[in-house]
């Protein structure tokens, strides 16, 4: 084991608190492992930590990712992936075999998910676009979280106007999924695409609402104006 997970895991047992411990759990309906290390301290902890590792290869940051994914605790994990990004140029095609890992073996609650996956895979497949297909495969798979991944992934590089029709098909994939954390996830995709293309969001809005669950409807419109917003939540 690298110094530098158990200098992590010694800063973090010394900054929990029963207090946060006991409020991270009320924004999850499963179980979770933490510390109890308020959001703003935990990022503390690895930046300042990053510069123990930064230069070393990206294997060796991969293996010690995986050390903390593994853990099973929510700072480590939140840590890993925000490490990750930091070194998206040295990223290769058959690193994607390696996240798809992860997410199946280390992924079990929507924060883990989305601060892995809106980053470090969202920032691959801007990297990779030919790539992005894989999305498709994983909205089709029995794994919840898998589900939520393909959409979430898409939500950095649809912010910069990217992935428009691919993010179109995810939530074609998604649309009548009946997990509420699925349903969420593509509808912020949904609403992540209005920033350059409200007016293709809210037409495929307005195609497809008759199917959309509420809660995924929601999410899509929050960012388009009241008056679309009235017309896209009236029943048919």
């Amino acid at each position: 084991m690298h110094k530098v997970i158990t200098q992590i895991r010694e800063e973090l047992k010394a900054n929990a608190d029963q207090q946060t411990k006991d409020n991270a759990k009320h924004f999850f309906k499963e179980a979770i492992t933490c510390y109890g290390v308020k959001s703003v301290t935990v990022g503390k902890i690895g930046h300042e930590n990053w510069t123990e590792i930064k230069n070393l290869s990206k294997n060796d940051v991969f293996v010690i990712c995986e050390e903390l994914f593994s853990s099973g605790f929510m700072e480590e994990s939140f840590i890993a992936a925000n490490w990750l990004p930091k070194i998206v140029d040295q990223f290769q095609r058959e690193d994607l075999a390696v996240f798809e890992r992860w997410i199946s073996c280390y992924i079990d609650n929507w924060a883990k998910c989305d601060s892995f996956c809106n980053h470090t895979v969202g920032d691959f497949m801007i990297k990779f676009p030919e790539c992005v297909g894989v999305l498709f495969d994983w909205a089709k798979s029995d794994n919840r979280w898998f589900r939520r991944a393909a959409a979430v992934t898409l939500i950095i590089p649809a912010k910069k106007g990217l992935f428009l029709q691919e993010a179109f098909k995810i939530s074609d994939l998604l649309l009548t999924d009946s997990d509420d954390l699925v349903q969420k996830g593509y509808g912020w995709l949904l609403k992540a695409e209005t920033d350059k293309y409200p007016h293709e969001v809210l037409t495929y809005v307005m195609k497809n609402k008759s199917n959309m669950p509420r809660t995924a409807l929601r999410y899509a419109i929050e960012k388009l104006p009241k008056e679309q917003k009235t017309l896209a939540m009236k029943k048919n």
